[in-house]
């Protein structure tokens, strides 16, 4: 039986609080990863999704998401992520803020979907 995981967009304005959302909705004691990769590894199964990956995610207000989780907060966490990445990867990072700065490339909201359709293809609703 297909287990099914709602988040709801309205709860989300940025990117931690998608981790909060998500970790209530899905995780093991309100965690389900609490960056990118993290997320991704959650995703898999095991901790917090079956184990044989018979579960959806549905966004509720998805389109809320996606406003809040967009160029705003992209630059937002991508000006976090430079100030902390590693030197090899400044260029690549600086390249990507000053695209969301210019409201190009993806969004926080498209990294998100982008991750969740890669590792559990299908498994996400957008509603």
């Amino acid at each position: 039986m297909t287990v099914t995981y709602v988040i709801d967009g309205f709860e989300i304005d940025t990117l931690e609080d998608f981790w909060d959302v998500v970790g209530q909705a899905i995780g093991v004691d309100g965690y389900f990863g609490h960056n990118l990769d993290a997320f991704a590894d959650c995703l898999g199964g095991g901790y917090g999704t079956p184990d044989d990956g018979d579960y959806v995610i549905e966004w509720r207000h998805h389109e809320v998401s996606r406003r809040r989780l967009g160029y705003p907060e992209t630059v937002r966490q991508l000006e976090l992520r430079l100030a902390r990445v590693h030197p090899t990867n400044r260029e690549q990072v600086a390249a990507e803020l000053a695209a969301a700065r210019a409201g190009k490339g993806p969004t926080v909201f498209d990294w998100l979907v982008d991750i969740i359709e890669e590792r559990h293809p299908g498994g996400l609703r957008l509603a």
